[in-house]
């Protein structure tokens, strides 16, 4: 027994003493005499293996930084019976007197012995190992494991004496690290040139090995999309090769997740580096967070919006606003390369929101706009009521009951200067009249809204057909056209319901109460989230066959005509009765945002599934917006601002991201800032034409300032360009256009950036001292850390 360990720790200081093939050759062959030699003993006195488990277990676990074992000690683990696993690795595992560090150390190590040439079965006992701490849940030692070695596993696969080890290591550790790119991004940039020496190779066994490793990374692309910058020169490097089919990528990355991270992983994934070379912040995913993420930084790029949040004066107030400057602030000063905007996420995310499940990002921005918009209107109430109470303190009794029915009658019915941030900067109106056919009365209803949500254009099925005689059957269950509107009045201060859209998309819409505001007595209220039943027949026609939509076509499609027939007939109050009747929408005021959501979810009755639509979708930089006004009929000519991207094919999975552009706010003069790029499109173009103001755009991208457009990917943001969002769907099939923001040319609600107020921090405005302080704090632990941790590496 004595000299069995004696062994194993002679071949532990068994290092090779020569660099050429020769000599390599020579130490090869010795090792592999010795661990022959050891072997024998074992199989002889069979009592002495699991005492030289115990003795290599404890070198190789060893913290001594000033000795490191050697590789030769791989030899030995061929000479383990197999059988032996399962009770072994669970010895392991469970035993509390081997601490983390330890087994770090001696996992580590064994990955290392994928070096060893003739080593056999030590693919087997990592990955069992790997499984092992997996089901104990250990999975800080599997994170910090992987994002050591992962490198070092790739690099091993150009040597073929080792390849089809290290590609099982490699396959593993990939397809259970699904709960961050950190580790695939890693070997990202190493792939395209090993795949080019597979092709050079030219060998059965090469070929062989490059269809496996083009389907691990098929996977992982697919499970970690939006990345098109890093993933563009993979596909095509590998473009000539077989791609799994997504019911397969879904079956591999379903067999080899661990089962119970989500509870234990993100407090493990804030890395402590600094801020990237765009000097924007990201934002930690808390576990699938995406939706929030997205949505939170398009709104942070709005810079009026985030200009005046953190511009108020929020101290001592515990409200949700304050939680949004509070991330604001955090996005535009911190050091820090990512935020975990927990505390917001909390205070933000609506009740009905499973905590740690996909959501649909469009009913959360929704619902966060709602909320602020509700809040503030609650807020100024109160500070109305208390307003008149002091003033009735000081006044005859009969003064007091004739200011406080002016307050109470005066207060919903908002001025300019009275209305909510929300509805200043994203609150627009819109016009609905409907006519009677048979009796020619007209109803006219105005409301306001946050957002417009834009339904795909009928399918060809609609061609040849005379819309005057479609019943709505045939249209009324596929297509929709909403909005989100906001309460501005007691009659509009009904709970909100959801509606789930049936064929439109399925997020859960906002439905309010339409004001009445015309005078014509058989007006009454309604909703905006009427169904689209039937286009203007023209226009259909017009849509249907085009390869790419654009946005302008979406929105022709929103504001066309429409009959109300069949089971959608209209009931006139001067007709006493349903009739058919034509519906028209007109937008009556624009917002200072534009906020688009394209309805891409769809329920499909036959399969019982809700299915997305994936079609691409052309995204102009600048869109002419139609606006029905006295004063000024002309289209107002709007800005691309955000774009929020859904990577998947379905709203229940997949992945959010979003692009943005570095857009200077509105100074002093109201003139927005804004470079060339943003009014390219002819003054005399129409919104209702064939072409696309996109196609005007397009051929004069060279005037797009460089660095201008960034990509925001949870923790990670990176330059990007304008050319990538529209390319994004042509080149990756499920990344789609989700959520558009749009910014209004010349606007006259800009913030007015005078130095006179204080100290601005690129164009921001100065901060409350406490949250100046608060981040100050942050950023000097932040740093301390940081240096901490280079002292220690050093």
């Amino acid at each position: 027994l004595a000299f069995c360990q004696q062994l194993v720790r002679s071949i532990a200081h068994f290092q090779s003493q020569g660099t050429r093939e020769a000599e390599l050759r020579l130490y090869v062959s010795q090792v592999t005499q010795v661990s022959a030699l050891l072997r024998s003993v074992w199989e002889a006195e069979p009592d002495t293996l699991l005492p030289s488990l115990q003795e290599l277990f404890a070198v190789i676990s060893a913290a001594d930084t000033s000795f490191e074992p050697s590789v030769a000690l791989a030899s030995l683990v061929q000479h383990i019976p197999l059988q032996m696993i399962t009770v072994l690795i669970r010895s392991l595992t469970t035993d509390p007197n081997v601490k983390d560090a330890s087994m770090t150390q001696a996992l580590c190590r064994m990955i290392d012995w994928l070096s060893w040439p003739l080593a056999q079965h030590v693919e087997t006992w990592v990955i069992a190992l790997l499984k092992g701490l997996a089901a104990v849940q250990k999975f800080t030692i599997l994170i910090d494991v992987t994002l050591l070695k992962i490198e070092l596993v790739f690099n091993r696969l150009w040597f073929p004496l080792v390849r089809p080890g290290a590609l099982a290591v490699l396959s593993h550790m990939l397809l259970s690290f699904q709960h961050s790119p950190e580790a695939f991004h890693l070997i990202v940039p190493h792939v395209v040139s090993l795949v080019h020496s597979f092709k050079r190779d030219g060998l059965p066994s090469s070929t062989a090995f490059l269809m496996q490793l083009t389907e691990l990374i098929h996977c992982m692309m697919y499970h970690y999309s939006g990345f098109p910058e890093l993933y563009e020169p993979i596909l095509e490097a590998i473009k000539d090769m077989p791609k799994p089919t997504e019911e397969k990528i879904k079956l591999i990355l379903s067999q080899s997740a661990w089962t119970s991270q989500s509870s234990s992983l993100p407090s493990c994934l804030s890395r402590l580096s600094g801020k990237s070379e765009t000097g924007k912040t990201g934002l930690i995913n808390l576990g699938n967070t995406c939706y929030m993420n997205s949505v939170i930084q398009a709104l942070f790029m709005a810079t009026d919006f985030r200009r005046h949040v953190l511009s108020l004066n929020l101290n001592g107030c515990n409200s949700l606003m304050r939680k949004l400057q509070h991330l604001f602030a955090f996005l535009a000063h911190t050091q820090r390369e990512a935020y975990a905007p927990r505390i917001f996420f909390e205070a933000s995310r609506p009740p009905w929101f499973t905590p740690r499940s996909q959501q649909d990002c469009s009913e959360y921005l929704r619902f966060l706009l709602d909320r602020l918009h509700e809040e503030e209107r609650t807020l100024k109430a109160l500070s109305s009521a208390k307003s008149s109470e002091s003033i009735m303190k000081e006044e005859s009794q009969a003064r007091e009951a004739v200011h406080t029915t002016q307050v109470f009658t005066e207060a919903p019915c908002m001025g300019s200067e009275e209305r909510t941030l929300i509805e200043k900067m994203f609150g627009g109106k819109l016009k609905t009249n409907i006519c009677c056919l048979n009796c020619k009365s007209m109803s006219q209803k105005e409301e306001a809204f946050t957002d417009l949500s834009l339904a795909f254009c009928p399918p060809t099925s609609l061609e040849n057909v005379d819309p005057k005689c479609m019943e709505h059957s045939e249209v009324k269950d596929d297509y929709v056209a909403q909005s989100s509107t906001l309460a501005t009045s007691p009659a509009a201060e009904t709970p909100l319901s959801n509606l789930e859209v049936n064929h439109g998309c399925d997020t859960i819409m906002n439905e309010g109460t339409i004001e009445d505001f015309s005078n014509e007595p058989n007006s009454e209220n309604t909703t905006i989230s009427e169904l689209k039943v039937q286009s203007n027949g023209d226009m259909s026609q017009s849509l249907v066959g085009k390869n790419t939509l654009s946005v302008t076509d979406l929105l022709n499609y929103f504001l066309a005509p429409e009959i109300l027939s069949g089971d959608n007939k209209y009931y006139c109050e001067k007709c006493a009765s349903l009739q058919n009747a034509e519906k028209t929408m007109q937008i009556i005021e624009e917002p200072e945002y534009l906020i688009l959501t394209l309805l891409r979810f769809s329920y499909d009755p036959k399969c019982h599934i809700r299915r997305k639509i994936l079609d691409n979708v052309s995204l102009p930089l600048v869109l002419e917006l139609p606006v029905k006004r006295a004063t000024s009929p002309l289209a107002v000519v709007s800005g691309g601002c955000s774009v929020v991207v859904h990577s998947g094919v379905s709203s229940e999975s997949g992945h959010y991201y979003s692009y943005a552009r570095n857009v200077t706010g509105s100074g002093p003069s109201g003139l927005c800032h804004q470079s060339t790029a943003l009014s390219l499109v002819s003054p005399q173009g129409k919104l209702f034409t064939e072409e696309s103001p996109c196609t005007v755009v397009e051929n004069e991208l060279d005037t797009e300032m460089p660095r201008e457009w960034f990509l925001f990917n949870d923790s990670r943001v990176t330059f990007t360009s304008f050319q990538s969002v529209q390319k994004i769907t042509s080149r990756f099939p499920k990344d789609t256009a989700y959520v558009l923001f749009y910014k209004k040319q010349n606007s006259t609600c800009g913030f007015n950036t005078n130095p006179a107020n204080g100290l601005w921090v690129n164009g921001d405005p100065p901060l409350q001292k406490d949250l100046m302080d608060a981040i100050t704090k942050d950023n000097k632990l932040y740093l301390q850390v940081r240096w901490k941790l280079a002292s220690q590496e050093a």
